[in-house]
């Protein structure tokens, strides 16, 4: 009979949990979410080779839902999670990043043992909100993170030099690295220098506003010993890689164009020995012909060689 320590990885193959089961699990039996956790597999934050592919899914708590252009595209949870699953069976991946109740769901699922999970902490600047900069810490807590055994915390802090509420961001993040670095779990900070341009929050994405973002994240908190990084692909990223010694992961953002034109772009970054790997989302779930797998089995081997996916 099965029990609420056990996990899906360990129970036979007619109780595995399914996405239809989630929601009974939740009304029913909500104490094995934290057992659970408890029990998940876990694994180093890096193997040998020191490099990482994680799959990105913490944009939905943001309101953020659209990928090329298709506004709704991530607003199914059963769809989001089936392609989550998916890319965190290839070889090659090594986890995912996520808020709480994909993190929960993607656990009860089985998907996380031998995994990387990372938690997601603010998502607070929603997207197209008046208060869009105002990126509050919404989600994970350093200490819950170091209580249910997660690998690491993100945060996302954008930098309006024009918006007095930047500061109490920065002061948020600070708090995190320090708390987190306490705790010996890695903090991954996100920085832009941001604007508002016509009513949008707009990213810069030029060298030099992201060397002083990188700049400004890399003072957070009272440790920087377990701070990564999460950066754009920007040009003249060499340059942009010397303004730091924390260890970064690149992210995907939003897929424009060829595909084979970012996976190119990032087979250039990857080269650069301060860049450990990738974070990536829709680039990744949502390819234009639809083949998660195969979309992911390219970005691994780019992280950790052909070999990664044989």
């Amino acid at each position: 009979m099965t029990t609420t320590q056990d996990t899906p990885a360990t129970q036979p193959e007619s109780a595995r949990v399914t996405v239809a089961d989630l929601t009974e699990i939740r009304v029913r039996e909500p104490g094995r979410i934290a057992a659970a956790w408890a029990a998940r597999r876990r694994r180093p934050l890096v193997r040998e080779d020191g490099r990482m592919l994680l799959v990105a899914a913490d944009h939905p708590a943001r309101g953020a839902l659209g990928v090329r252009g298709a506004g709704s595209a991530m607003a199914s949870r059963s769809d989001l999670l089936d392609r989550l699953v998916t890319a965190l069976q290839r070889p090659g991946v090594d986890g995912v990043l996520g808020t709480p109740d994909i993190l929960d769901d993607l656990l009860l699922l089985g998907a996380l043992d031998d995994k990387v999970a990372i938690g997601s902490m603010n998502r607070g600047g929603l997207q197209g909100a008046s208060f869009e900069l105002d990126d509050r810490f919404t989600a994970y807590t350093a200490s819950e993170i170091a209580v249910r055994g997660i690998d690491g915390g993100k945060m996302l802090t954008r930098i309006c030099l024009d918006d007095p509420g930047t500061v109490a961001t920065l002061e948020a993040s600070a708090r995190a690295v320090t708390e987190l670095a306490e705790h010996q779990v890695m903090a991954m900070v996100e920085p832009f220098l941001s604007t508002r341009e016509g009513g949008r929050v707009v990213n810069q994405l030029d060298p030099d506003s992201t060397i002083k973002s990188v700049h400004i994240a890399a003072g957070l908190g009272a440790s920087s010993a377990y701070t990564w990084l999460k950066l754009p692909v920007v040009d003249e990223l060499d340059r942009v890689m010397d303004a730091t010694t924390l260890p970064t992961l690149l992210l995907g953002g939003d897929p424009q164009g060829d595909p084979h034109d970012t996976y190119a772009s990032w087979g250039h970054a990857l080269d650069l020995p301060a860049v450990r790997g990738l974070v990536v989302g829709r680039a990744l779930l949502f390819p234009p012909d639809g083949d998660v797998a195969a979309a992911v089995d390219i970005a691994a081997g780019l992280v950790h060689g052909s070999g990664a996916t044989a």
